[in-house]
């Protein structure tokens, strides 16, 4: 029974969903009562000898005896499937807590239950109803709600307490408002946040729509972004905000949830719920099937059904509810489940963590020669993941939506003080029910991105020269690192020292160019010239040997596949010294030594020390791994929307390493040290400095020997 207490804190809604779970399917009841039986503490309970241990079930669909269907006992984890004839045998468990509850599962209907009220073994029928699979567009996505504010069944959290805590704290809830998301979309640096400041960075102050409200306001446009690029008649005099036809499909995975027509949306319609709660609980558990062969989000690999057929009650609101879940026992009529294996299995995080394009940028194409099919691969997680050594054993929501063993079921019926059945729900085994987290790199407290990679080192003296080996492994994940956002890299940097003091690098491997710099320079050009330099930056000189890195990548990059060592785009880069400026006489620099020659010159920053701001790398004793976009003038690491190309692709496959080798001058023989530090950066060093977004080294592991 529920506490007479709580009855004042249920909602209307929620009371009429106990009186109907009352008044539900159950069969009338015998003339036989239950009687108690008990057991010492410590004993086993046996089976009553008086109740039936199994239930034959006849099942329909439409009226009609239906194959295939899964039948079981509420609280009972073995099922059972109904045969040519509709029918089935159900094992019962005594030891479930109420009468039995029969559950009826079908793909192509909502669950439905029996309640077995002193039942005396006769056969039961249980019918299901076929739902409509037409999409509706009138429906309204239902609010996830607030933390502690979950004081009706019209919002999630009204039952849901500790999953809508971890989905609230996760990067989901925030897709469809973050700013950085914003900047990118609309070409804007929202950190202008007045106009005297967006002119000094080099923007320009005009009225567009604020995110989030569709209203009126000044922002900052700077730089590239998808609505400037896409479209041709705006970005330059006006901006793009609200007139753009080509939105580059961006709404259709970071602000899924805008009602209305689903796909091709416009990111600046998100407001309310599609915006303030992004990627949410009602939007994915629309999700009815997964088409990973069209485009990623709700344009087609999100197959979406919201209800459309009208209530059957006013608890229900205006349609009969419909929702797709990973089990077969959730027949509760206010969810209207519906049973998909997409849940489980790792497929509903490939229809929008797997994308393909063509080239967005009018004007512009794809080279088919290097790109058959006229599309370049953007976004490759459960390809790499499907392709991997744990494709298909282990899927995505086990390291990503671990287990909470704190749950005896998704509702937490305990703490409200709920009993179980038809309402609430049926205890599951600690650790079954899994915390909504979506755990990633942006989950500091996961220490997943310090879990991700190991380092290895070995070294070798010859007299004043130290040699070093330093391999990189990813020992954790089943995709790629790093993976998703292509903007994303990882960074090795490689130092030695003697005592503490910093010994000089006389060659070896160098971070490649995204690591950045204020300004690159080739052979040939004026290196004593730097108009960007601070007394403070180094100049780092690199050698091209000529030769390309024979690196094991993802797709054509990797083992078999169809680019060559050149195709593949990562020349071998040697470091041949550095010099440190020391004054300044305008764009003339003093060095505190002469440049030695080279190919290319970086002018770059001494790394940060742990969490400090990230610096200019490239050229420094190191190496680097991303996946590399490129736009129709070369111009590499580019947002996703402008791509034309993928220059090179190293990062590192599931259990796959990489060795970089090392040379210093050491001063005190074998007691010298190598460390290796891996860095892990979100975004390119010039973009975040072009938009003022802040960049730390996030520091995943590091090795000293």
């Amino acid at each position: 029974m529920l506490p007479r207490h709580w009855f004042g804190r249920l909602s209307p809604v929620a009371l009429l969903l106990i009186a109907f779970q009352a008044c539900s399917t159950a069969s009338p009841p015998t003339s036989t009562e239950e009687v108690p039986h008990v057991v010492p503490p410590g004993e086993p309970l046996p089976p009553p000898t008086s109740t039936p241990t199994h239930a034959p079930v006849k099942i329909t669909l439409d009226g009609a005896p239906i194959a295939g269907a899964v039948v079981l006992q509420g609280g009972n984890a073995r099922l059972a499937t109904t045969d040519d004839t509709g029918k089935a045998l159900v094992e019962l468990d005594a030891h479930i807590g109420g009468a039995p509850t029969l559950i009826a599962s079908h793909p192509d209907a909502r669950q439905s239950a029996l309640v077995l009220h002193n039942y005396a073994g006769e056969e039961v029928t249980i019918n299901l109803t076929r739902f409509t699979r037409e999409d509706n567009p009138n429906y309204v996505f239902q609010d996830p709600g607030l933390p502690e504010e979950g004081n009706t069944t019209a919002y999630c959290n009204h039952c849901h307490v500790a999953l809508h805590t971890d989905w609230y704290a996760s990067p989901h809830r925030t897709s469809a408002s973050n700013p950085l998301v914003h900047d990118l979309y609309s070409g804007t640096a929202h950190k202008a946040s007045d106009e005297s400041t967006c002119l000094l960075w080099g923007g320009q102050w005009r009225p567009g729509l604020q995110p989030g409200t569709g209203s009126s306001t000044w922002r900052c446009y700077l730089g590239s972004g998808a609505l400037p690029d896409l479209n041709t008649a705006c970005g330059q005099g006006i901006p793009c905000d609200g007139v753009s036809t080509k939105t580059g499909g961006c709404a259709d995975c970071h602000a899924p949830g805008i009602n209305g027509t689903l796909g091709g949306r416009d990111l600046l319609e998100a407001q309310g719920i599609a915006y303030e709660h992004g990627v949410h609980c009602d939007v994915c558990h629309k999700v009815e099937s997964i088409d990973l062969s069209k485009e990623p989000g709700t344009a087609g690999a999100l197959h979406i059904v919201r209800p459309s057929e009208p209530s059957s009650s006013p608890a229900f609101g205006a349609w009969w509810p419909l929702t797709f879940a990973p089990r077969h026992d959730v027949p509760n009529p206010r969810m209207g489940s519906v049973q998909r294996d997409h849940f489980t299995n790792g497929a509903l995080c490939g229809g929008c963590h797997q994308s393909r394009q063509a080239s967005l940028i009018p004007g512009a194409s794809v080279d088919r020669a290097r790109w058959p099919d006229g599309t370049i691969p953007i976004h490759t997680t459960y390809q790499e993941w499907k392709e991997g050594p744990l494709g298909d054993k282990v899927p995505c929501n086990n390291c990503h939506m671990p287990p909470n063993p704190a749950l005896d079921n998704s509702s937490g019926f305990e703490e409200l003080g709920l009993e179980e059945g038809i309402t609430a729900g049926w205890k599951r085994p600690r650790g079954t029910v899994r915390h909504h987290t979506f755990i990633g790199p942006r989950t500091p407290k996961s220490r997943m991105l310090e879990l991700a990679a190991a380092i290895f080192i070995s070294k070798e003296v010859q007299g004043d020269e130290l040699s070093a080996r330093v391999t990189v492994r990813n020992v954790g994940p089943g995709h790629s690192i790093p993976t998703g956002e292509p903007m994303r890299s990882i960074l090795l940097h490689v130092r030695a020292t003697c005592d503490g003091v910093a010994l000089p690098s006389t060659g070896g491997d160098v971070i490649p160019d995204f690591g950045g710099n204020v300004a690159r320079k080739e052979r040939g050009a004026d290196w004593s010239r730097w108009p960007n330099a601070t007394v403070g930056n180094v100049v780092r000189v690199v050698r091209q040997e000529g030769d390309w890195h024979d690196y094991q990548g993802f797709g054509p990059f990797g083992e078999g596949g169809r680019f060559s060592p050149a195709e593949k785009g990562m020349p071998v880069e040697s470091f041949v010294g550095q010099s440190t400026i020391t004054a300044l006489d305008g764009d003339t620099v003093t060095f505190d030594a002469p440049l030695p020659e080279g190919d290319l010159a970086y002018l770059g920053e001494v790394p940060a020390d742990t969490g400090e701001a990230a610096r200019a790398i490239a050229g420094a004793p190191g190496f680097g791994f991303a996946r590399v976009l490129s736009d129709a003038s070369g111009q590499r690491m580019v947002p996703h929307f402008l791509a034309t190309n993928v220059v090179s692709d190293n990062r590192l496959l599931p259990q796959s390493s990489w060795t970089s080798t090392h040379r210093f001058h050491t001063t005190c023989g074998s007691e010298a040290q190598v460390t290796g530090t891996l860095l892990y950066r979100a975004y390119p060093l010039a973009l975040a400095r072009e938009r003022r977004w802040e960049l730390k080294e996030h520091v995943m592991t590091e090795t000293t020997r």
